[in-house]
Parts: structure tokens; sequence; C-alpha cells
């Protein structure tokens, strides 16, 4: 049987993070890696706690947060580097697989999977949109018209996809249960750090699908993720330095995952997101930083730093 190891990244959700870690030591990995992003809540106490007990808990702390990104990015390169998996399972504190669900996985015949998105639902039982897997249709001309006429219901899995038997093919998903090769891993390299958060785990699953490998959703292996259903009517981010991460790193996946077409649909964007500035406190402050944002994924900067983000919101109020 292949070797399984599991990623989670968190920051300062201790209550979250117990649930997963005892839940993930229940499932057969052959270790659990917990990438500590500099949490201040308790939880690097009570990892070290659980790491006297537990051998198969590897606790990797940093001095200051990474993001998700530059936490996942550290969470493979452990996993394959130091522990040899064979196939790497990743997620957010906030969630973890159901009973038996990394079970399941082993069990399922994997032969041409290169990659494999879980079936993530809300506490409630609900599909978790935020983690619905999705083809891209600008690489399928056919599923490319029926997103003219249908939306984005034509490339996203459908609700009878969750009710399946059978597996099928995806180009993007989240890093919310997500399993990937090592074999992959160590031709196409890994997940972009320097994002911080948002659009990590699609420009990195995209990548892989672009590269030709062979990505699948798997329906029998479920997930939870507690999370909130995000508010489809306004996008608000809250606070707004998230916003920076979210239309810079947009540049970059869009662009990606649009080729030519990104730059005729670009102004677009760029008029939807101006007016939704006028939902906010400060338009103002929400469109200068929105500006800088799309500038800065335009020119390739990806490497400003957490702090000089920060020190933005306060330049742009």
């Amino acid at each position: 049987m292949p070797s399984l190891v599991a990623v989670v990244v968190t920051y300062n959700r201790l209550d979250k993070l117990k649930k997963v870690i005892t839940q993930l030591l229940l499932e057969p990995c052959d270790a659990v890696v917990v990438v500590d992003n500099g949490s201040r809540d308790g939880s690097r106490e009570w990892l070290k706690e659980q790491g006297d007990y537990h051998t198969l808990l590897d606790v990797v702390h940093t001095e200051r947060n990474l993001g998700g990104a530059g936490g996942f990015e550290l969470g493979f390169r452990r996993a394959f580097d130091v522990h040899q998996a064979d196939w790497l399972v990743c997620m957010d504190d906030d969630a973890r697989p159901e009973p038996g669900a990394l079970a399941q996985f082993l069990s399922e015949n994997l032969d041409g999977i290169d990659g494999a998105a879980a079936a993530v639902y809300y506490p409630d039982g609900e599909v978790c949109e935020m983690n619905r897997p999705t083809r891209n249709p600008f690489w399928h001309f056919s599923l490319f018209v029926k997103t003219l006429f249908s939306g984005s219901q034509a490339f996203h899995v459908s609700n009878e996809d969750y009710k399946s038997s059978g597996s099928r093919g995806i180009d993007v998903t989240s890093f919310v249960g997500f399993f990937v090769r090592r074999s992959v891993v160590e031709e196409c390299g890994y997940p972009d750090g320097r994002l911080f958060i948002y659009g990590d785990d699609v420009l990195y699953t995209m990548t892989l699908s672009a590269a030709g490998k062979s990505l699948a959703f798997l329906p029998s292996v479920r997930f939870t993720h507690e999370c909130s259903a995000p508010d489809r009517n306004h996008e608000l981010f809250k606070p707004l330095w998230k916003g920076y991460y979210a239309y810079r790193n947009r540049m970059l996946t869009y662009r990606k995952a649009m080729g030519l077409l990104f730059w005729f649909l670009l102004p677009l964007f760029l008029i939807k997101w101006s007016l939704d500035s006028r939902h906010y406190p400060s338009p103002r402050q929400h469109f200068r930083v929105m500006v800088r944002a799309v500038r800065d994924g335009l020119a390739g900067r990806f490497s400003v730093s957490h702090e000089a983000v920060l020190d933005l919101m306060d330049k742009s109020g």
C-alpha cells in the first residue's frame, strides 16, 4: 500500500486544529505534518504536548505568518523531503477527513491518477461551494460554449457528480482534501509560497493540469470544512488587506486560465472591482488597494512582504 502523509496548515485556530489532528491520528497516515504559522493562541504549546505522545505528528513552527500559500509550500517539502511520502493530502486547520476517508482513498484504483480532489461538505451536509472542483472552460471549446449560456455551473462539478460512485476528470481544485503523487511534485514543483493567501491552490492544480497531469474528483472520499458560506451578492474583504492578495493573485491565475483572452477581459474585471468600492466604508481606500494589487500582479511583484501589505493599508486610508 502506498504511503500517505497529511499536511495541515494552521494559524490561531486551536479549537478547530484539535478536531483535525484528532481525526487524522485515527486515519491510516504514515505521518501528519503540521505547519504552525506563528500562532499565538496556545497552538504551539498544545502541539508540543501532542507530539510527546504521538510519534506520527511532525510539527514545523514558523517565526512569522507565511500565509496559507507559504505554509503549504513548506508542508509539501516536509512531506516529501523528510517523510518520502508516495502521496500527500493537504487541508486547512478548519477542515478534516470524515471517518474512514483516507482509508477509502487508499482503496481506490489510483492507476492513471496523478492528483485527486475529495468531496468537501459543510458541517450541515451541504456541498462546500468554495471547494467545488472545476474544469477550465477556456481549455475546452464545448465547455466554453456551455458556459456562455449556463454560467459557472457549466464547468463546476455538479451535485449529481457528488452522488456518483465513479470519478470524473477535473482541471482545478482547492487544497482542502487534495491528494497528489510525489512523482508529480518532483516533476512539476511545489506550490508558490509567495502568494500568501488566495489562489495558490487554483494556480497549482491548474499548473499540474496544463502539464498533462490527470486530476480526478473522487466523490467517495469525503471531507468536512467548518467555514462560512460566501456572500454571493457582494465580495467584501474583511480586513481589506485580504483584498490586496485576492486581486493581485488573480492576475496570475486568470492569465494562466484564459491565455490571450485575459487581456480582452481584464477591463471588465477592473470595472467590476472598481464598482465594488461603493460597498466599503472607505471606497477610496478600497480602490487604491485594488489598483496597487492589480499593478503588482501584472508586474509580477509577488514577493511583497506581508508587513509591506499592512503598511499599504495605512497609506491608502
